[in-house]
């Protein structure tokens, strides 16, 4: 994405997101129409977090751009609901659900290969990390580095997640930033 949206623009992705769970938690999907601000229009890759008092509750999204951005973000908003690592997001979790929306770079190869070129290169609080061999791939946003702020760790749980007990030969790292956008449905 060229330019991030701005907070103003922001808040209109949280809005949308809200309104596309909403919407689904009456059976219903929403068909936005196309924002006025240029930056939602473009093609962009997002991020939709879900958590209900701290708890994670869904977290869905696409680190590769391929709709308008807006469009991106409430169609993930809806798969969110229904992640498939948790119990789907009901009507019970709606007053106290909050939304988060992060909008992402594109990934970029990371200078280095190995775990640990890999582990010296990463800027914790700033880089998104996405791991692939090929078969399989696992991504953590930037904001993860609030619950695992050590490089090692952050590898650590990205591997674990991504299925592999060790760094293999074959392991392309990418690294990507977001900007977050934050509300809460009431």
């Amino acid at each position: 994405m060229a330019q991030e949206p701005n907070p103003e623009e922001g808040a209109v992705l949280v809005a949308l997101a809200i309104e596309a769970v909403g919407a689904r938690l009456s059976g219903r999907r929403i068909e936005p129409g196309v924002p006025t601000a240029e930056r939602l229009t473009v093609v962009g890759a997002s991020f939709v977090t879900l958590e209900r008092s701290g708890r994670l509750r869904g977290c869905i999204g696409t680190l590769d751009a391929r709709r308008p951005l807006y469009l991106d973000v409430v169609r993930n908003a809806e798969r969110a609901m229904t992640d498939p690592r948790m119990p789907p997001v009901t009507s019970e979790d709606w007053p106290d659900l909050d939304v988060k929306v992060s909008v992402l770079s594109a990934p970029e190869p990371m200078p280095a290969e190995g775990r640990a070129e890999v582990e010296r290169a990463l800027r914790p609080g700033i880089d998104g990390l996405l791991l692939s061999d090929g078969q399989r791939r696992a991504t953590f946003l930037p904001s993860v580095w609030a619950k695992l702020p050590e490089p090692a760790a952050f590898l650590d749980a990205l591997l674990r997640k991504g299925g592999w007990s060790t760094w293999p030969g074959h392991l392309r790292a990418q690294r990507y930033t977001s900007t977050e956008y934050a509300g809460h449905v009431h």
